[in-house]
């Protein structure tokens, strides 16, 4: 029988959480975009529908008007790869719920789809989404398409502070949001074409890895000055976390191999120094920058990924060789949780994040927790970041993460481990007073 401590769950409720990450489209392109049900489906869901045989082409039929968004601002899963064909605009709303309903019914036992009723019920005030009700959540949907929904979701229901956001610097609600900032179209170049983008974004030659590591360190300061409190890497969605030490001149070599068009593609070992190398470099300019940098290990987003690449235990050379560098490590490293958590524990530039966790598995969630309660310091732990597109999956993962935390540290005080008082204080830290501390917020 679960035991909650009612003194814990009052201060965990009232905690203003401060959110280590998101994806949040613009308010404006939310008022463009959410049309009808196939809104909820735009993120996490759609990586369940496809593993359950959804085929892709029908599932982007389903959710037409927001894949458009999505194809613009997420390239990292297979299924937002298809070229849209104008016959699917002329499915209609029963046509498209027909088309997913089966498939829907068969995940709602996972995690995604829980969080997705939480809105559904919550925001919307529909008790389910089933054939009955599809079409009642398509108007409640459209019918909040106005200003101040973000707020409202955000601020008063989820009670978020300011949410860190990974979606650049433009168009950033500075009332809601905190930007970061991706540099992986530096680190990562893997040929000539990615070279002369770099050139038509920076306006200047590349004719050397001296002059992409220069471009690269004045971009970003020019993205400090617009505001971001921290870098962020998703990496392990193309390539290993494993990134060795490289000398200048073996980066040189690597470089000159496809800048010289010697070759249109060259292999994975003649690119992987050059990259080595460039990431270093950007550690580097974290630490001369005072930069946070928020690393994705674990799970990818989407199918069919090379979960391997996300080892969080890839990255220790980084953690040796640069004490001085602050490495947000994200989404527990799962399913690499003891060896994620191991790292937090044993690196005191190592934080544990916690973003995308309870959204994936609330009992991953308070499983992992009790073990960060035990062994990570308590300045190190982040509870939350709800790491969605969409600000009622944000809000549907914030209730799920104040869950975890409320019902674990209720266990630990029936334990005998910690008492009230301890795990309040801890409750703020997880909850918000560490991510306020580390990226210099509130």
């Amino acid at each position: 029988m679960e035991l909650i401590n009612e003194r814990i769950k009052a201060e965990v409720e009232n905690i203003s959480i401060v959110d280590t990450h998101e994806h949040t489209m613009s308010e404006t392109d939310r008022n463009e975009y959410a049309v009808d049900f196939s809104y909820l489906f735009g993120h996490y869901n759609s990586s369940d529908l496809i593993s359950a045989g959804m085929p892709p082409r029908l599932l982007e039929a389903v959710r037409l008007p927001l894949y458009r968004y999505s194809t613009a601002t997420r390239k990292r899963s297979r299924a937002h790869r298809i070229v849209p064909t104008p016959e699917r605009e002329d499915m209609s709303l029963e046509e498209r719920w027909q088309a997913m309903g089966p498939f829907w019914e068969v995940i709602q036992n996972t995690s995604y789809a829980k969080a997705t009723l939480i809105a559904v019920r919550d925001l919307f005030n529909i008790d389910d989404l089933n054939s009955e009700t599809y079409g009642h959540l398509s108007q409640a949907i459209a019918d909040s398409r106005r200003d101040g929904w973000y707020n409202y979701v955000l601020k008063d229901k989820a009670g978020i502070d300011v949410s860190i956001i990974d979606v650049g610097t433009a168009d950033v609600d500075r009332g809601l949001f905190a930007p970061v900032i991706r540099m992986d179209n530096y680190v990562a170049v893997r040929n000539r074409s990615d070279i002369d983008l770099l050139e038509e974004e920076t306006g200047g030659e590349i004719s050397s890895v001296a002059t992409l590591v220069k471009v690269m360190k004045e971009r970003l300061e020019g993205h400090l000055a617009d505001g971001i409190v921290g870098i962020k890497s998703a990496l392990a969605y193309e390539r290993t976390l494993r990134f060795d030490m490289v000398t200048e001149g073996d980066a040189e070599t690597s470089f000159n191999r496809f800048v010289s068009a010697q070759v249109e593609q060259p292999l994975w070992s003649e690119i992987k120094p050059l990259q080595d190398y460039l990431m270093h470099q950007l550690v580097q300019a974290s630490i001369e920058l005072d930069l946070p940098v928020q690393i994705h290990t674990g799970l990818q987003e989407g199918n069919e990924n090379t979960i391997t690449n996300s080892k969080p235990t890839h990255l220790i050379n980084l953690f040796i060789e640069y004490p001085q560098a602050k490495f947000d490590l994200f989404h527990g490293g799962y399913p690499y949780m003891h060896e994620w958590a191991t790292l937090a524990k044993n690196f005191s530039n190592a934080y544990a994040d916690m973003a995308w966790v309870h959204l994936i598995s609330p009992w991953v969630g308070r499983s992992l927790l009790h073990e960060l309660v035990e062994t990570v310091p308590g300045n190190k732990i982040m509870a939350f970041g709800g790491d969605s597109m969409t600000v009622e999956i944000t809000y549907a993962h914030s209730r799920m993460a104040r869950q975890v935390v409320t019902r674990v540290l209720s266990e630990k005080i029936s334990d005998g481990y910690m008492n009230e008082d301890e795990a309040i204080v801890l409750a703020r830290r997880m909850l918000r007073d560490n991510p306020a501390s580390l990226f210099r917020l509130l």
